[in-house]
């Protein structure tokens, strides 16, 4: 008998050349955004000093994500495609252009940071389910689950090496340059773009459907299937109670008593772990429980961040971010999975899209809570009990939910077997999760 796979499939980069050009562009622009990601807290934080005014910014990115997240979708399977990715880049392109030209201003002001970062993530909320879209349309059926597994392998190399270079590049260049070389990197996805052919969508009934009346039929359904609703309740746990970023600056720079090269390894390190995660998860396969798979590694993540806001040390807090962001990407094959066996195939897309608004959107309010918990008791009271709190709600969710932590879905078990033994199989398991 063969032996499963453990490393990531790299076959879809070698057999389909269009894959392949989106792919190699969207890697360059996805490190170019992680310098903007870690940029701009960086920057409120020097010239406010609150983490809750580093929060705050994610508070205003909620509605424009949310609303562009609902509709992103509808809007994806109307147009063609490509052209609609070109656009939403270019959009994305003059956020970034934005905060440039604030930054280079001989007094930066503090509303563009807001402004700007609302608008982004209203674009990132159109952009994601249209590139999702797009790469069903360049490799075939048997290829979707290492493609989507390289494109997780892509997002989780662009958590680690954007925000290191980040904190290397704010501390020499300043954040002026940093967001000027992101403007730069959004060249790099468009003439992949323009290389890639026209991807048009057929509807069977020749008609184009937009709105927001396109996700009632999946929110309908979410209300009456516990597990789904598990697997959501789930995600939004870890990330509002145990995701702390906000106070990665305060932390590096006060804590850990560093500069921002500090802060950039902060932020670094749960991409270094995800990463290693994405790339051995072959294990995954072998387990029975899904649903109390779930709810494991998220009690792993949440245990990280507690220990992580005690120790004093940053290279084991450093260890501690890397084991809760490998917790993270475990958690997310579950529920990808969970959501493909559990969703009727006719509200796939819309439950996809209720997943994309949950997974951008949570850490954004995590951002939120951390900062005000922060501002009342403390930097470090607020990741410790923001652990803690996490750790309770996967026991609330066990409780409240039995048939969640019971979850076995026979279909992935019958197929266990099979999958074991094809040596084309892939490790990640397709989750396209990307946070």
């Amino acid at each position: 008998m063969a032996r499963p796979r453990v490393l990531v499939d790299l076959s879809p980069l070698r057999r389909f050349p269009q894959y392949r050009v989106l792919w190699s562009g969207y890697l360059i622009t996805t490190l170019g955004n992680q310098l903007t990601v870690v940029a701009v807290p960086y920057q409120i934080y020097r010239i406010t000093h609150s983490s809750l005014d580093v929060g705050l910014v994610s508070l205003v990115q909620i509605v424009p994500l949310l609303a562009g997240s609902l509709i992103g979708g509808a809007v994806a399977d109307s147009y063609d495609r490509r052209r609609l990715l070109m656009v939403s880049q270019l959009l994305l392109a003059s956020t970034s252009l934005g905060l440039a030209l604030n930054a280079s201003s001989a007094r930066p002001a503090l509303w563009p940071l807001f402004v700007c970062s609302a608008f982004q993530a209203g674009f990132s909320g159109v952009d994601s389910p249209t590139r999702s879209a797009l790469v069903v349309s360049l490799v075939d059926r048997e290829s979707l689950v290492g493609a989507n597994a390289l494109w997780q392998v892509l997002f989780q190399f662009g958590q680690i090496g954007g925000p290191a270079v980040a904190g290397l590049l704010l501390g020499r260049l300043g954040v002026g340059p940093v967001y000027w070389i992101d403007l730069a990197t959004f060249t790099v996805s468009l003439v992949s773009l323009v290389r890639l052919r026209t991807v048009r969508v057929e509807r069977p009934d020749g008609g184009r459907e937009l709105g927001f009346a396109a996700m009632v039929g999946g929110i309908r359904f979410l209300r009456g299937h516990r597990v789904l609703q598990a697997i959501f309740l789930a995600d939004l746990n870890a990330m509002i109670f145990g995701m702390p970023r906000a106070l990665f600056p305060a932390l590096g720079l006060a804590h850990f008593h560093g500069g921002a090269g500090t802060v950039g390894l902060l932020y670094a390190a749960p991409g270094v772990g995800a990463f290693a995660g994405a790339l051995l998860t072959g294990w995954v396969a072998r387990v029975r429980r899904e649903g109390r798979a779930v709810l494991v590694a998220i009690g792993v993540w949440g245990g990280a961040i507690a220990l992580f806001g005690i120790v004093p040390e940053l290279s084991v807090a450093l260890v501690l971010l890397g084991v809760a962001g490998a917790a993270d990407v475990v958690s997310a094959v579950f529920r990808a999975t969970i959501l493909q066996f559990e969703a009727p195939h006719e509200l796939l897309g819309r439950l996809q899209a209720v997943q994309t608004a949950v997974v951008t959107g949570g850490p954004r309010l995590g951002d939120l809570e951390s900062g005000v918990v922060a501002s009342l008791a403390g930097t470090e009271v607020s990741v410790v009990s923001g652990g803690l709190v996490c750790l309770v709600g996967v026991v609330l969710l066990a409780r409240l939910i039995p048939r969640f932590a019971r979850l076995e879905l026979a279909s992935t078990r019958a197929g266990r077997a099979a999958g074991s033994a094809e040596a084309g199989g892939s490790g990640v398991g397709g989750t396209g999760v990307e946070g």
